[in-house]
């Protein structure tokens, strides 16, 4: 029954009805098909966690303790062979192209036993998803190829994202906060290429990492207006690693300091700058701000995804825990107050869930996923035959018209109104998912009491593991401030957000 006029009126009306219900509206739009790829990727990982992960959790945290220099290429490896570093790149750049919402489900499984390794898997593809954003397909195209051929010969190819400053953390995922802050990472632009001189900390991945999405800046008095994102191989002359940093939890995934002095990158590297970004119908800061929108509400989803893991972590180990133990004479399952903490527990996991489920609805339908869930472009890729894709498809992907195309589809044809609600509920997703982390975490060292602070019963180590999920992909401060701007203010004309 059609809608009359009055009512699609009172459905515009703050809050908005699609605002609310992204599900709603993407059931009908998603393709069926990615239900059973979802099915089998969270059997994938549960068979990885209990073959890989689980084995090996405490003895890589421990090791990362004793020598903070260790690298675990062991289990970098392994999840090589496993295939998971092409898994979610789609089938026209080699990859095996599974629907990119399952890997919120994905890392969610792994999460649940470590978050170091899931972060080892995760953190990839934060990488991947800062390059497919710039829609520079010829350099999406040649980067996961390389991905897809470091699989086939043992030898990783992980893709990082540096876009942390030693002055400027939180500040540089906003355009109104990224001229405040104290930005050195500086891109001269020269014949050929850009010369870059700066440094980044903080990278996950980052002496795991054989590429890095590097973001720097052409203008440091209006960094806001001239983000350069370049592609930087490991080895690159002027680039060299720093220190990695000590940290409380997650230990197992490193966090690398980069260095670059007078680092030379072609043109051929650029995924994208000032220039490429003229040709776009928004300002230079708007397009800057929207491939950062891109990137965020993809990977705070994913890290809202992490948080569920860990909150289910530590709910699992509290329930059995609370099935293994007597408590005045009585198994611990059995007192009230046990259930009532167990229950929340249970509740907790699954707001979290269903927070970062939303965020994936709401990018199928208007963020990065979109192009990949239609319907017939999705069910096309997945019949194509591999000999077609490289014969035909991949050489498409090298020419400039190319890139023009999908930067008309990708960037143009979102609508600001689609940036604010995609980044918003990822924001919610981000700050949902891991407060939850924390507090089964507390919950659960609250109902095991002494029991929860040995290492072998884990939740020590879920705890100290889940605070950084508060803090890294904008701190949970920023992101509420970014719920507000994206999902509140534009219903609260007088309201500014980030005023100085």
């Amino acid at each position: 029954m059609a809608l009359s006029q009055e009512f699609r009126v009172l459905l515009e009306r703050e809050p908005k009805f699609i605002d609310i219900m992204c599900s709603l509206e993407a059931t009908a739009k998603q393709p069926k098909g990615m239900i059973n790829e979802t099915k089998e990727v969270v059997a994938i990982a549960r068979k990885f966690n209990d073959e890989v992960v689980r084995p090996y959790a405490l003895e890589l945290d421990r090791k990362r303790t004793e020598d903070p220099e260790f690298l675990p290429w062991e289990f970098v490896k392994k999840a090589n062979e496993w295939g998971f570093y092409s898994m979610w790149i789609p089938k026209i750049f080699g990859g095996k192209g599974y629907c990119m919402p399952s890997m919120s489900y994905f890392i969610e499984e792994i999460g649940s036993a470590c978050l170091s390794m899931a972060n080892l898997i995760g953190v990839h593809y934060l990488g991947f998803a800062t390059l497919t954003a710039t829609w520079n397909m010829r350099l999406v195209n040649r980067l996961a190829r390389k991905v897809v051929k470091g699989e086939k010969t043992g030898d990783p190819c992980l893709i990082s994202l540096a876009i942390t400053e030693p002055g400027a953390g939180t500040d540089v995922e906003e355009s109104e906060l990224v001229d405040r802050g104290k930005i050195t990472g500086h891109a001269e632009k020269v014949k050929g290429g850009y010369v870059v001189n700066g440094r980044k900390v903080f990278i996950s991945n980052g002496h795991l990492s054989a590429w890095h999405m590097l973001v720097v800046y052409g203008d440091l008095k209006r960094p806001s207006d001239t983000y350069v994102v370049l592609a930087v191989p490991t080895g690159a002359k002027g680039f060299s690693f720093g220190r990695q940093e000590h940290k409380m939890g997650q230990k197992g995934c490193p966090a690398s300091e980069l260095i670059f002095e007078d680092c030379f990158i072609p043109d051929e590297l650029v995924a994208m700058d000032e220039g490429q970004s003229r040709g776009l119908f928004r300002s230079a800061r708007e397009t800057n701000m929207q491939i950062i929108d891109y990137v965020v509400s993809v990977t705070r989803a994913g890290v809202g995804a992490f948080g569920t893991g860990v909150a289910r972590g530590a709910f699992e180990e509290a329930l059995k825990f609370a099935g293994e133990t007597e408590v005045d004479g009585k198994p611990l399952i059995n007192h009230e107050w046990a259930q009532c903490m167990l229950a929340e527990m249970y509740k907790n996991v699954t707001i979290a869930r269903l927070c970062y489920v939303e965020t994936n609805y709401a990018n199928g339908m208007y963020g990065i996923f979109k192009t990949l869930q239609m319907k017939p472009l999705y069910y096309y890729a997945k019949m194509l035959p591999k000999f077609y894709i490289d014969l035909v498809i991949a050489p498409m992907m090298n020419k400039n018209w190319m890139t023009k195309l999908m930067r008309k589809i990708g960037l143009d044809g979102q609508k600001d109104e689609e940036i604010h609600r995609t980044s918003g509920w990822a924001s919610i997703a981000k700050v949902v998912g891991t407060d939850m982390g924390i507090r089964n975490c507390q919950l659960a060292l609250e109902l095991m009491g002494q029991a929860g602070l040995r290492q072998d019963k884990v939740v020590e180590k879920h705890l100290r593991d889940s605070k950084l999920l508060q803090i890294y992909e904008g701190t949970n401060q920023l992101n509420h401030l970014n719920i507000f701007k994206c999902l509140i203010a534009r219903s609260c004309p007088r309201a500014v957000v980030f005023d100085e």
